[in-house]
C-alpha cells in the first residue's frame, strides 16, 4: 500500500484507525472517529479497568453517557484492548496519552516515549502517526521520529508523522470534538495531507499548518494566552481585595464592553491537564535556545501562589471568629477542577486539602460529580476521603465552607443559610454578606 492508497482509504473512510490513550481526549475522539466518520476505531489503553468499562458499555467519563458507548460498542465499529499487538491492524495511530511534569517542573515525556516505543516494534510500511499530546515544540520530528526510525523504518517514505493538538473542553455544552477546529501540521507535506484526510471525515474543520512544530507551539500558545490572563486576574482579586473592591463586580462591568476586552475569572488556583502544565513546556524548550521567558514564568508563579492565598484568607477569617485552623472543620465545596464536570486532574482542591492537612484542620468534601477522592500522581498522600451529602445538618457542623468549584448542582442558598463562614474563591455571591469572606 502507497500513501496514495492509505489517501484513499481515509477519504473513502474504509481505514481502520487506532486511538492510543483512552482518556479525556482519547475517548471522545474515538467516538467521533466512529459516530461522524464511520471509521473502524480501535482504542488502545494499559488500564484494564477502562477497556472493561467499555466493554460492559459503562463510561468513566460524565458527560460522555453510557449511552453513548453503549451505541459506539454495539455499532460494530468500535472496541477497546489492551493488546498493543493490534497496532499492527490499524493504518492510522493517534496518540492520546498524558503529558505532565516532574517534581521540577519539566516535561515529563514517560507516556509518550513508551506508547512510541510500543507503536515502533509494530509499525509497518505505510501507516500514519500522529501524537495529540500537549508537548514543546519538536518533540514530533526529534523525539517521535526518531524512536519510530529504530524500526529501521524511514520517516516520510515508509511511514507519515504529524501532529494535532487535542482542543478537548469536558463537559462544554457548546463544543464538542466534532465541532472544534481542529489543526494539523505534518513533518512534510504528505503527512500533513494524510492528517488532513484521518480527521476531515470526523470534524467540522481542519486547519492547516506549515510543520508538526507550528502545531505544537499553536496548543502552547492557546494555554499560555489563558493562562497569563487568568494570572492577572488572580492578582487583580487580591489588590482590589486589599482594597475593599469585588473583583467579580469589576470584571462583569468590563465585560460589558463590546470591544477590546475578554473576560477571565479569578480562582483558587489553576487546574485541568492543559493550563496548570502547558506553559512550562515552553519555558524549558526556550532554555534550549538560550531564551527566558520572564512573562510566562511570572504568570506560573502568580497563579501558582492562589491555593496558599486562599488559605492566607481563610485563616484570617477564623482568626476574627476567635478560632485557629488547627482543629477546625473545614468542608470543601468541588474537587473537580471546574464546574459541572467529574475530571479532577490538577484540580486546586488537592492542594488546598493539602494545605488544609498540614494546618491541623478536618477536611470533608462535597462534590455531586466525584465520589471519592480520586488517586493522583501529583498527590500520592491525600487522606482517603468520600463525598458528603449536603445538608443544613453537615453545614451546622463545619467551621468553614471552602468553595473551591462552583458546581451548579449545588444549593447555594442553603450554604449560605446554614453556614457559619463562607469562603468563597468563585464568586458566587455577589454583593457583601457578614458570613462571606471572598478568595
Amino acid at each position: 500500500m502507497s500513501a496514495q492508497e492509505l489517501r484513499n482509504k481515509l477519504k473513502s473512510k474504509t481505514a481502520h484507525i487506532g486511538v492510543v490513550g483512552l482518556g479525556y481526549v482519547g475517548l471522545p475522539l474515538s467516538l467521533t472517529f466512529v459516530e461522524r466518520a464511520k471509521f473502524r476505531t480501535t482504542g488502545f489503553d494499559i488500564d484494564e479497568k477502562k477497556v472493561s468499562s467499555l466493554n460492559a458499555h459503562e463510561t468513566y467519563i460524565e458527560y460522555l453517557g453510557a449511552a453513548r458507548i453503549k451505541g459506539a460498542m454495539t455499532s460494530g465499529k468500535f472496541d477497546a484492548t489492551t493488546d498493543f499487538d493490534r497496532l499492527s491492524e490499524v493504518d492510522a495511530i493517534v496518540i492520546a496519552v498524558p503529558t505532565p511534569l516532574t517534581k521540577q517542573r519539566e516535561p515529563d515525556m514517560t507516556y509518550v516515549e513508551a506508547t512510541v516505543r510500543e507503536i515502533a516494534k509494530r509499525l509497518r510500511r505505510d501507516q500514519l502517526v500522529v501524537l495529540e499530546s500537549t508537548t514543546y515544540p519538536g518533540t514530533t520530528d526529534e523525539l517521535v521520529r526518531d524512536i519510530l526510525e529504530e524500526s529501521d523504518l524511514e520517516c516520510g517514505q515508509d511511514f507519515f508523522l504529524a501532529f494535532s493538538p487535542e482542543r478537548e473542553d469536558p463537559g462544554n455544552p457548546d463544543y464538542k470534538t466534532a465541532t472544534i477546529p481542529k489543526v494539523v501540521g505534518g513533518v512534510d507535506q504528505i503527512a500533513t495531507e494524510l492528517a488532513v484526510a484521518l480527521y476531515e471525515p470526523a470534524v467540522t474543520e481542519v486547519v492547516t499548518v506549515s510543520s508538526a512544530r507550528a502545531a505544537e507551539a499553536t496548543k502552547l500558545t492557546e494555554n499560555i494566552f489563558r493562562a497569563v490572563n487568568i494570572a492577572l486576574v488572580n492578582e487583580l482579586k487580591v489588590v482590589y481585595d486589599k482594597m475593599g473592591i469585588d473583583v467579580w463586580e469589576v470584571l462583569d462591568a468590563a465585560a460589558t464592553k463590546p470591544f477590546g476586552f475578554m473576560k477571565f475569572s479569578p480562582g483558587p488556583g489553576l487546574g485541568g491537564h492543559c493550563i496548570p502544565l502547558d506553559p512550562f513546556y515552553l519555558t524549558w524548550k526556550a532554555r534550549e535556545y538560550g531564551l527566558s521567558t520572564k512573562f510566562i514564568e511570572l504568570a506560573g508563579e502568580v497563579n501558582v501562589s492562589m491555593p496558599a492565598y486562599v488559605i492566607n484568607r481563610l485563616q484570617q477569617a477564623l482568626n476574627e471568629r476567635e478560632r485557629a485552623v488547627r482543629g477546625s472543620r473545614v468542608l470543601i465545596l468541588g474537587i473537580a477542577y471546574k464546574k459541572d464536570v467529574d475530571d479532577p486532574r490538577e484540580s486546586a482542591s488537592f492542594e488546598l486539602i493539602e494545605l488544609l492537612r498540614q494546618a491541623g484542620a478536618r477536611i470533608s468534601y462535597h462534590d455531586p460529580h466525584i465520589p471519592t477522592v480520586p488517586r493522583m500522581r501529583s498527590w500520592p498522600d491525600l487522606p482517603e476521603l468520600d463525598s458528603q451529602e449536603l445538608s443544613a445538618e453537615l453545614l451546622h457542623s463545619q467551621d468553614a465552607v471552602l468553595i473551591a468549584t462552583n458546581h451548579s448542582a449545588v444549593d447555594y442558598d442553603l450554604v449560605l443559610e446554614h453556614s457559619r463562614l463562607v469562603i468563597d474563591t468563585r464568586g458566587v455571591y455577589r454583593g457583601p454578606h457578614e458570613k462571606v469572606v471572598k478568595a
